[in-house]
């Protein structure tokens, strides 16, 4: 049996968009990443992705700067991300420690 995920943290509309848009933009990421792409056309694919996904993130932070919301709430926010699986989503996105000491 799966273990029940604990509830997302109230969010804004937009602060739901800025967490959604950033994993997305996360996930190209870690596809792009050289030290773990194994084919160019995947890791180019993935860049071109990452530009839609940069262009809803900015959006998402400019209607919430447009309605007020000046502070990002990063506990609230840091615990969605956690929710969302954002802990493992980012590892792909840096470098992985060498398999072999001498590397």
């Amino acid at each position: 049996m799966v273990p029940e995920l604990p509830p997302l943290p109230a969010l804004t509309r937009a602060e739901g968009e800025f967490i959604d848009a950033y994993l997305a933009a996360v996930d190209q990421l870690g596809r792009i990443n050289p030290a773990r792409s194994t084919h160019t056309y995947g890791a180019l694919r993935a860049a071109q992705a990452l530009v839609s996904r940069a262009v809803a993130l900015r959006d998402a932070l400019t209607l919430m700067h447009q309605r007020g919301e000046s502070d990002v709430h990063a506990r609230t926010l840091a615990r969605a991300l956690r929710v969302l699986d954002g802990e493992r989503r980012s590892l792909r996105v840096i470098v992985p420690p060498p398999r072999d000491p001498k590397t």
